[in-house]
């Protein structure tokens, strides 16, 4: 069953594996018109009442479609011509307008013309219902609402067939808070619909050539379920976009917490704050002016620094743990201890010799993202990951089933699974096995979930960034990019999501 955002998340993917709207679109309609073809062979006159957006292109497709099988088709359009939203829809209707034997077409430019929908109903056997479709929110209004209660009002007279969903339900709730289409069957596209069981009649699942790696790939659609990516409002303050806590460092690495922190400030976050030891500290704070450090005493994070870190991490919205800690016995100890105690209430994501903590010590109950790559999923399940893509599917979703955690396996193709639902992320390329870019992942995906509870889909959209990241430093640099690169290049990989979900 699909949401509204699932709908437009798979419309995009697949727009963003080639597959144009219009192609969608196309098929959608034909759909409609080759369901009515089998319902109603003998029928005579239909009449397809569209609105101004893409459920309206869908049924203008479906008119002239339904026009070449022979039927007496006019289209009544609610709304005027010139507002039709969305240019691969006003193709269509454009389209319609050239064919003038075999469509007539109206428009309902306001309530006084509804008698003209009201004229073409009366000699209907068949309507089309495509005036509204997923993503209306709240009741139908104005003129929507008006021609919904005028089909409803005649429906004794013909059969209703529904494009998608019946104009007036509203997906999100599953409910019709206005004037719903109680139609006899709806041709719903890809997967059913939250309500369609109460207003839709038969429901017939049509597959409009959305292919399954628009599901099964992370692509730009998945950000529309991290909406806080995408736009901020402007009268946003420091904290609505999140404060990240890195708790990593050693004497033998510096860089780490400070790639990671660099890339959270690159993905958006409002602060990120590094505790390291005394040292590494002062190396952090060199890195860039935009970075907080806070020293801790010693060279190593260690067991006595545990109470002072809890209580410190009450002022962030994410910790991310492990970058450049070291493989110091106490160092690991003190990891496990911050983990454990911190993902009860809070989400940690865990990278580099974190993971080495929670091989030696356990992975414990809580909101936790984990990121290893092969290496570091062997040490910590016992069991190595084939090259095999879906074998690596498989394997990422049982050990995240057993362990109630989220996983992002790093690799040549990304795996994140939280158990129940698996995806792959393909941007990414040979040039970032270079140090330093788990670092630069690990700070895009704390900040991601400071915006989102789902971690499972804060991790698929950070694998995408990361990669896509790489991919664009690439292009400027080649195979010899380093980590600061890549971190340079995340607000063009961010742009590019936004300019392609404008288009």
């Amino acid at each position: 069953m699909l949401t509204p955002l699932d709908v437009r998340r798979l419309d995009i993917n697949a727009k963003w594996l080639g597959v144009d709207t219009s192609l969608l679109m196309e098929n959608a309609g034909k759909s409609v018109a080759d369901y009515v073809k089998s319902k109603y062979p003998n029928v005579r006159k239909i009449v397809v009442v569209c609105g101004l957006g893409n459920n309206g292109g869908d049924g203008f497709v479906a008119a002239r479609h339904l026009a070449s099988l022979g039927y007496d088709v006019a289209v009544v359009l609610v709304g005027d011509r010139r507002l039709i939203r969305t240019e691969i829809a006003k193709k269509n209707w454009e389209i319609l307008e050239q064919m003038n034997f075999s469509v007539k077409l109206a428009e309902v430019k306001s309530e006084s013309d509804l008698s003209v929908l009201e004229k073409e109903l009366e000699k209907a056997d068949v309507v089309v219902d495509a005036i509204l479709g997923v993503g209306i929110k709240g009741a139908a209004r104005g003129l929507a609402a008006k021609a919904i209660e005028k089909i409803n009002s005649l429906k004794k007279k013909y059969k209703i067939v529904a494009v998608d969903v019946p104009s007036g339900l509203d997906v999100y709730k599953g409910e019709a808070e206005g004037p719903v289409v109680y139609a006899d069957a709806t041709v719903t596209f890809h997967d059913t619909k939250k309500g369609l069981e109460k207003y839709g009649g038969e429901i017939v699942v049509a597959s409009i050539g959305i292919p399954p790696e628009a599901d099964k790939y992370v692509g730009p659609g998945d950000f529309v379920l991290i909406p806080k990516v995408l736009k901020r409002d402007p009268w946003s303050h420091k904290g609505h976009f999140g404060k990240v806590m890195i708790v990593g460092g050693s004497k033998f690495f510096s860089g780490a917490p400070a790639l990671a922190a660099l890339a959270a400030l690159r993905t958006g976050a409002d602060l990120a704050v590094v505790y390291a030891p005394l040292s590494t500290a002062q190396v952090v704070k060199s890195f860039s002016p935009n970075i907080i450090a806070v020293p801790l005493q010693g060279e190593f994070i260690l067991p006595e620094h545990v109470d002072y870190i809890l209580s410190e991490s009450e002022k962030f919205d994410t910790v991310a743990v492990g970058p450049g800690l070291s493989t110091n016995g106490e160092s690991l100890k003190a990891c496990y201890s911050i983990v454990s105690k911190l993902a009860k209430e809070k989400t940690v994501v865990v990278d580099a010799d974190g993971l080495k903590a929670l091989a030696k010590y356990g992975i414990p109950e809580g909101k936790i993202v984990l990121t290893p790559h092969a290496g570091e999923f062997y040490m910590l399940f016992g069991e190595k990951p084939s090259l095999s893509i879906v074998e690596r599917g498989k394997l990422v979703q049982k050990h995240a089933a057993e362990k109630n955690t989220v996983i992002l396996l790093k690799g040549h193709v990304d795996v994140i699974s939280d158990g129940s639902r698996v995806k792959y992320n393909t941007t990414g390329n040979p040039g970032m096995t270079v140090g330093g870019t788990g670092d630069v992942l690990t700070g895009i995906l704390a900040e991601l979930t400071t915006l989102t509870n789902d971690l499972f889909q804060a991790a698929c959209c950070a694998a995408f960034i990361s990669g896509l990241a790489g991919d664009l430093t690439y292009k400027e640099k080649g195979y010899e990019l380093v980590a600061t690169d890549v971190i340079e290049k995340i607000p063009e990989a961010l742009s590019t999501i936004r300019e392609f979900l404008a288009k």
